[in-house]
């Protein structure tokens, strides 16, 4: 496929007249050519380098027919255009299962821009480094990268969520006890060349190369001349300056012995079936009970009902702050507390009309006492998030729901306990924020296709962003006519839709990743499964070594 048709596939507008599963099914579909990485150009430099593209990589060290849990694959879409496209920001990030045991890869997918690292790419990995020491996952790096992309080094390069990152993140997760390997099985180079070295094993293939400085610069800077297995070929690292531990002659040997020094690790529990999987048509409901554009009604409890253990919702203070339902339930045997807007009108004791989607002051209240009791009992929080934002208005003001939303987003910052968010809808305003945003530290934040980010709604948005325009426009002493006023208006809210758009926020990084809605069950469980992971132990703590 040339990359003109990846472009043009992936960037297709969202169909308004669509049905979440149509638009689902489109969203998956471009996800399979976002797979395919750089394209024929960049597989057909690999194979002529005798080098494995990172997909059949990840096919040779994963257990087959394991869950495999992708994070990122949206990183970077529609952006960095002025230098080409950027598929996944060049790596591969995601839990895969080897010998049994979950670990976090992190794979260069060299078939784009060399393997080089965008902003994005910096972004990509620390978050995979994030989620591996929440959940107390060994590190594997497939490293095969150009390093720092450099007509963007000064968006790369110095801050503390940038490159360095990484490096200064890989020796505090040593320090953690969490295990970490390095295969080489490309280019390692300039500042990049300290990631495998920060790891506890290094394994290298012949015609890779690991060097702070190549032929060239070291030409330059030194007026040395020096080829590049002298610099850092795998037979001098293996040899001379003892870097590597094993040297491996191509990618299948050493995936084969990554797969056998994995298997050292200590054995996981067995992995239980679920019981639903055999009657999976459950989880095809979501697409009756919810619409693409987000206006149609429905109960919350039926949607929690699609995904949770049969019998096993305990619905909590179910009839005080309707407009949130909390609750404890199992999903895949592992208990859990929720937290998801009801997005059906209700009353208030009081007789008041309460809008589904919104927080009201008592709901608010609600919900804090809930996860303060999650974190008292250890209960992991699962939250699903359709939310239009808090209630405004003289009443609410008065009720305090500033008062009460400072209190939700208070606890929500503080809990302890392993927290998940799934953005089924809306996700807008401070409703983000109190419902487990990214900004709050979730262990995994997922979004359907039907997802929408931003701070208001588009409609809310485009009026107060017109009412400025044309504010401005009478300061200057100009009269905008009812044609330029629709004319801006729809110029508005193009700009403000585009930006509302799930994959928007995923090539961002706000979401981990984009998931059917029909897999959220599965996708719960294994997430669970690894967010409840014991911590490291302690590891050896030598002191100064003298070398």
């Amino acid at each position: 496929m040339t990359s003109n048709a990846r472009t043009s596939s992936a960037s297709s507008p969202l169909d308004a007249s669509a049905s979440l599963r149509s638009w689902t099914d489109q969203i998956l579909a471009q996800e399979q050519v976002l797979r395919q990485g750089g394209g024929q150009a960049g597989h057909a430099r690999q194979k002529n380098l005798g080098r494995l593209g990172v997909r059949q990589r990840l096919a040779l060290l994963l257990d087959k027919d394991s869950p495999w849990i992708e994070f990122g694959l949206w990183a970077a879409w529609g952006m960095y255009q002025e230098v080409g496209e950027v598929v996944s920001a060049g790596v591969v990030t995601g839990v895969g299962y080897v010998h049994d045991r979950p670990c976090m890869i992190v794979a260069n997918d060299a078939t784009v821009k060399a393997g080089a690292f965008f902003p994005m790419t910096c972004k990509k990995v620390l978050r995979a480094q994030k989620i591996a020491a929440k959940c107390n996952l060994p590190l594997v790096y497939l490293v095969d990268s150009a390093g720092v992309f450099l007509p963007m080094q000064d968006e790369i390069f110095p801050d503390e969520d940038d490159f360095g990152r990484i490096f200064r993140n890989n020796a505090v997760l040593s320090a953690m006890g969490v295990p970490q390997y390095a295969a080489i099985m490309g280019n390692c180079v300039a500042g990049g060349a300290y990631l495998p070295v920060l790891c506890d094993k290094i394994l290298m293939t012949s015609g890779s190369e690991l060097y702070l400085a190549g032929p060239a610069l070291v030409k330059a800077a030194i007026g040395q001349d020096a080829s590049p297995e002298e610099l850092g070929g795998a037979t001098m690292h293996s040899q001379i300056s003892g870097t590597v531990d094993f040297h491996e002659k191509d990618d299948e040997s050493c995936l084969s012995r990554l797969r056998q020094l994995i298997a050292l690790l200590p054995a996981c529990p067995k992995k239980t079936p679920d019981p639903l999987k055999k009657g999976s048509g459950v989880f095809y409901r979501v697409y009756d009970l919810l619409s693409l554009d987000g206006r149609r009604e429905y109960d919350a409890r039926d949607l929690l009902k699609c995904f949770v253990d049969p019998d096993s919702l305990i619905e909590y203070k179910a009839d005080y702050g309707k407009s949130l339902v909390c609750a404890y339930a199992a999903i895949g045997g592992i208990k859990v507390g929720i937290v998801a807007n009801q997005r059906t009108r209700t009353k208030s004791p009081r007789g008041e009309l309460q809008i589904g989607g919104v927080i009201y002051p008592d709901s608010a209240d609600k919900a804090a006492r809930f996860v303060m009791d999650c974190n008292q009992t250890q209960l992991p929080i699962v939250f699903f998030q359709d939310v239009q934002g808090f209630m405004v208005g003289r009443d609410a003001e008065q009720h305090g729901i500033i008062r009460s939303g400072a209190k939700l987003v208070n606890v929500v910052s503080n809990s302890t306990v392993p927290k998940i968010t799934v953005i089924v809808g809306g996700s807008f305003g401070a409703g983000n924020y109190a419902l487990c945003g990214k900004a709050f530290d979730p262990v995994f934040i997922y979004a359907w296709p039907s997802a929408k980010y931003a701070v208001m709604g588009a409609e809310q948005a485009a009026g107060t962003l017109l009412k400025l325009a044309q504010r401005q426009a009478e300061r200057a002493g100009r009269k905008l006519t009812q044609a330029q006023i629709d004319e801006l208006g729809q110029t508005i809210r193009a700009g403000y839709q585009q930006q509302t758009d799930v994959r928007y926020a995923a090539a961002r990084g706000w979401v981990d990743a984009i998931i059917a809605p029909h897999t959220t069950r599965d996708v719960l469980i294994e997430s669970l499964k690894l967010a409840t992971r014991p911590p490291p132990p302690g590891g050896l703590r030598a002191g100064v070594l003298q070398v």
